[in-house]
C-alpha cells in the first residue's frame, strides 16, 4: 500500500475513500486520540505549562491498528479537519503514531466533494505548529481555569459544580439581562389608531404621530392627554396634507458563516445550535444522493467559519444558475463581494453549497427532513446572496385634523430581486413587519371619513430574554468565542444547570446567579467581555505567529494566580447561599409554594418548611408542574370484556390496559411500526419492549412469523449479498446478518429514541 489517509470522522472517510483510486487506503480515527488526563491538571506550570497528553481510554485498539496502517504505508496524508482543532488532531496523530517527519503529509479539505478532494491530495504541506500551538493554548487555558476554579466553588458553593474560561462570561451575559428585566420599570404611553375611508371605499390605518407645525414626533404619555387629541378630532374630517413618495434598495444578506447559519436556523427552522452543527456536519462529510447526482457527496463547504469570502469559482457557478434558472434581469451587473469583519479568521470560505451546486429539490428524497431543510436554507441564501438588490416604492402619507398629524408609511415591491428567493429573518417581529403596508391610492386635499379613532394605552416592555441566536449574535460582536465554540458554550451552561430554557428563551438559574455573582466579585477579569474577546485576539496572533504560546499563558497566569489565592483565602462556604427554586404549586398541606429539589429519580417539589410538612409532589421534566395527567384512552375495546382500554406505563414499558382492572386484568404491550417489511414474511416489522424497557423488533404476525431481532431492521441493503441490513444496538453501525457475507459500514446519524 504506498498511500495511508487518515480522517477524523468515518461517514466523512468513507465519502473520501469513494474519489480516492486502490493506492489509498482512508481510514478514520474517530476525533482526537490524545487528550489531557481526566483526573489530574495534566499541566506542568512551573515548566513552561508543559501539557501531559495521554491516549485516550477506550482507544487504545484503534491505535494499534493505525500503527501498523502507518508502518506499511510510504505516505500518510493526514486529513483532517480544516480548522484550529482539526490541525491539533493532524499533530496528535504524528506524535501517538510515531509517524516518520518524511512521511507526514497535511491536506484540508474545504468541501468533500471529488474535486476539491483529488486537488488537494496533489498539493500537501507541512502541519502548521502556529495553528497546534493555538489550539494547545485555548486547551491549557481552559484546563487551568477549569481545575482551579472549580474546587473554589466546591469549597465556597456546593461539591460537584464546575466552572469554564468563556462559559463564565455567557452564564454571565444571560443572568445581566435577567437583572435588567428584573429592574425595568414599565413606562405608560398611548397610540391613537384611526383607519379612514377613500371615496372609492378603500380604507387604511394611520396613527398619530404629531402637531401641525411641529416636525418631531409627539409622544403621548397619559390618558388625559390622549383623550384631548380622541376628543378634538371625533366626528371630523381627515384631509391628506402631504404625501412623499421614494424608492429603496434592498441588497440581500451576504452567505453564511457559523454565527448566522445558527441564527438563521434558530429563527427560520427553530433548531437548536447544537441541532444545527449536527446537520451542517453531515452535509460536509457527505450524503449519498443516488447514483444518478453522483453518490456520496458532500453537500456544503467546511460549516466552521467566520468568513464572508467565496471563491471565484462559486461565483461564477452561483451566476450561472441564476442567468439560467432565475433570469438576466436577476443577476447584478458585476459578481457581488462581501468583506469579512477585521477579525474574521479568512483560511476558509463562507458556508454555501459545494461545487457541483445540485439543486435541494433534486436530492429531496435521499436527505433526511433535518438534512434537506438546512441544505435549502444554505442554498437560498448562497443564491440570494449572488443576485441583484430588491427595489422597492415608498409612500408616506400625513393626515391632518384639527391641528394634528397622523401619518402612515409602506411600501410595494417594484422588482423583487433575490428577495423572489430569499429574505433574511430577525428577532424583532415588529421591526421586520414595519412599513410592510401596501397603501391604496390618493391626492392631497383629499377628505377622507374615519371609519374608527381608537385610543390605547401600553406600557413599555423590558429587554426580551437572550434566545440562542440572540445569544451567537452577542458573543459574535463582542468577540467572544469563535465559530467553532458556540455550540459548545450553550450546550455547558445550560447541561451543568446554570441556564435553563423556556422555549426558546435562554433562563438563567438560581445557581447561575450565585455563581455569576461570585465570579464578578472574585474573578473580575474571568467573566469581563474584553478581557474575554482580548484573550481570542491573542489567541489569533499565536496562529498568525505575531505571539508565542508561553508569553500569552504567563501573562495570563500571573493575574489569574493572584485573584485566585485571594478569593481562597477571603471567601468561606458559610458566605454564599443558593435560593431554592420556587414553583407555581401550592402545599395543600400548609399553604407555601413549593420548591424544586433534585432526588435519586430526578426533580420533585416539596415543601419549604420540612421537616414540619413534608409534602412532596412529582414534576413533569417540560413544566415542573405537578404530574396530573389522566391516562390516554386507547382506540381500542377490552377483547375480553369489552371496555374501554387505557396507556399505562409498566417495568417492560408502555401498555394498555383494561379499565375495569382489577376485576378484568386483560393487558395488552404497545407497538408501533418500524416501516420496514419482515425479511422472512414481507409482513410489518414492529416495535416492542422487553424487559427493564428494552426496545426490540418482531414481525407482526408472530406466532405465525417468529422473526425477531435486538438490532433495528433497515432499509438498506448489503452492497455484497443484498440482503437486509441491520443497525447494531447502541451503535452507528450497520451489519449484514448474512452468514459469511460480513459487511459492516459506520454511520453518523444517531440512534433514535424509543
Amino acid at each position: 500500500m504506498a498511500n495511508l489517509v487518515i480522517m477524523e470522522s468515518p461517514p466523512k472517510a468513507n465519502t473520501v475513500k469513494s474519489y480516492l483510486g486502490s493506492s489509498y487506503k482512508v481510514v478514520a480515527s474517530k476525533g482526537h486520540i490524545r487528550d489531557l488526563p481526566k483526573s489530574t491538571l495534566g499541566i506542568d506550570i512551573e515548566n513552561d505549562f508543559e501539557a501531559h497528553y495521554i491516549n485516550i481510554r477506550g482507544k487504545g485498539d484503534l491505535i494499534k491498528d493505525l500503527k501498523k496502517e502507518v508502518k506499511k504505508a510510504d505516505k500518510v496524508f493526514l486529513a483532517t479537519d480544516p480548522d484550529r482543532e482539526g490541525e491539533a488532531i493532524a499533530w496528535h496523530l504524528v506524535n501517538a503514531l510515531n509517524i516518520p517527519p518524511e512521511k507526514v503529509k497535511r491536506v484540508t479539505f474545504n468541501a468533500v466533494t471529488k474535486s476539491v478532494v483529488k486537488e488537494s491530495i496533489k498539493h500537501p504541506r507541512e502541519i502548521d505548529m502556529n495553528v497546534v500551538n493555538a489550539q494547545q493554548a485555548r486547551r491549557i487555558l481552559d484546563r487551568i481555569v477549569g481545575y482551579k476554579l472549580s474546587p473554589f466553588l466546591w469549597k465556597t458553593v456546593k461539591s460537584g459544580l464546575s466552572a469554564g474560561r468563556v462559559q463564565s462570561v455567557a452564564t454571565r451575559i444571560i443572568v445581566e439581562r435577567e437583572n435588567e428585566i428584573r429592574a425595568f420599570i414599565p413606562k405608560e404611553y398611548w397610540t391613537i389608531d384611526v383607519v379612514v375611508d377613500t371615496a372609492d371605499n378603500k380604507s387604511f390605518e394611520s396613527k398619530f404621530y404629531g402637531v401641525v407645525g411641529d416636525p418631531n414626533k409627539v409622544e403621548i404619555e397619559c390618558e388625559a392627554d390622549a383623550m384631548k387629541i380622541y376628543n378634538a378630532v371625533a366626528g371630523n374630517t381627515f384631509t391628506v396634507s402631504d404625501i412623499k413618495t421614494g424608492k429603496k434598495t434592498k441588497n440581500p444578506a451576504p452567505p453564511f458563516t457559523t454565527s448566522t447559519l445558527q441564527q438563521e436556523a434558530s429563527r427560520k427552522l427553530n433548531f437548536q445550535s447544537q441541532r444545527t452543527m449536527r446537520v451542517a456536519q453531515e452535509l460536509y462529510e457527505g450524503v449519498n444522493i443516488g447514483a444518478e447526482h453522483g453518490g456520496v457527496q458532500g453537500l456544503i463547504t467546511y460549516m466552521r467559519t467566520d468568513s464572508l469570502r467565496i471563491s471565484e469559482e462559486a461565483q461564477l457557478a452561483a451566476k450561472n444558475y441564476i442567468l439560467d434558472k432565475i433570469g438576466e434581469k436577476y443577476y447584478p451587473s458585476t459578481p457581488r463581494v462581501y468583506k469579512s469583519k477585521a477579525n474574521a479568521q479568512d483560511a476558509h470560505e463562507a458556508i454555501r453549497p459545494s461545487t457541483e451546486m445540485i439543486e435541494p429539490t433534486a436530492i429531496k428524497k435521499h436527505l433526511t427532513p433535518d438534512q434537506f431543510k438546512l441544505y435549502k436554507l444554505i442554498w437560498d441564501r448562497f443564491i440570494a446572496s449572488q443576485m441583484e438588490s430588491a427595489e422597492l416604492s415608498t409612500t408616506q402619507i400625513d393626515l391632518e385634523c384639527a391641528g394634528y398629524i397622523f401619518r402612515t408609511s409602506g411600501y410595494t415591491v417594484k422588482f423583487p430581486g433575490y428577495m423572489a428567493l430569499y429574505e433574511e429573518s430577525t428577532d424583532d417581529a415588529k421591526a421586520s413587519d414595519e412599513s410592510n403596508t401596501r397603501l391604496p391610492e390618493v391626492n392631497v386635499g383629499d377628505a377622507l371619513t374615519a371609519e374608527s379613532i381608537v385610543p390605547n394605552q401600553h406600557f413599555t416592555t423590558p429587554p426580551p430574554r437572550y434566545t440562542e441566536a440572540s445569544l451567537v449574535k452577542f458573543l459574535e460582536e463582542k468577540g467572544i468565542g469563535r465559530p467553532s465554540t458556540y455550540t459548545t458554550i450553550i450546550t455547558i451552561i445550560t447541561t451543568r444547570g446554570y441556564v435553563k430554557r423556556d422555549g426558546k428563551a435562554l433562563v438563567p438559574t438560581s445557581l447561575g446567579e450565585v455563581i455569576t455573582k461570585l465570579m464578578c466579585e472574585n474573578f473580575p477579569d474571568i467573566v469581563d467581555y474584553k478581557f474575554t474577546a482580548s484573550m481570542e485576539d491573542q489567541l489569533d496572533n499565536i496562529e498568525s505567529g505575531d505571539n508565542s504560546m508561553l508569553k500569552v499563558l504567563n501573562e495570563f497566569y500571573d493575574d489569574f494566580k493572584g485573584e485566585l489565592d485571594k478569593a481562597l483565602s477571603n471567601v468561606s462556604m458559610s458566605d454564599i447561599e443558593v435560593p431554592a427554586e420556587e414553583t407555581d404549586i401550592i402545599c395543600e398541606n400548609c399553604g407555601s409554594k413549593m420548591i424544586v429539589k433534585n432526588g435519586r429519580f430526578g426533580k420533585f417539589a416539596a415543601c419549604p418548611n420540612y421537616p414540619t410538612c413534608k409534602n412532596t409532589k412529582p414534576l413533569t421534566k417540560s413544566t415542573e408542574q405537578p404530574e396530573t395527567k389522566k391516562p390516554e384512552i386507547a382506540p381500542m375495546k377490552c377483547e375480553l370484556c369489552g371496555s374501554d382500554m387505557v396507556l399505562r406505563t409498566g417495568r417492560y414499558g408502555s401498555f394498555y390496559a383494561c379499565t375495569k382492572y382489577p376485576e378484568c386484568k386483560f393487558t395488552k404491550q404497545k407497538t408501533r411500526p418500524l416501516g420496514v417489511n419482515c425479511p422472512e414474511c414481507g409482513s410489518e416489522i414492529i416495535t416492542k419492549h422487553g424487559k427493564n424497557k428494552t426496545v426490540f423488533y418482531s414481525c407482526s404476525k408472530y406466532p405465525e412469523c417468529k422473526f425477531s431481532s435486538w438490532d433495528m431492521p433497515t432499509k438498506e441493503n448489503c452492497p455484497v449479498c443484498g440482503k437486509m441490513l441491520f443497525r447494531k444496538k447502541g451503535k452507528n453501525l450497520l451489519v449484514c446478518r448474512t452468514e459469511n457475507c460480513g459487511f459492516k459500514k459506520e454511520i453518523s446519524e444517531p440512534e433514535s429514541e424509543e
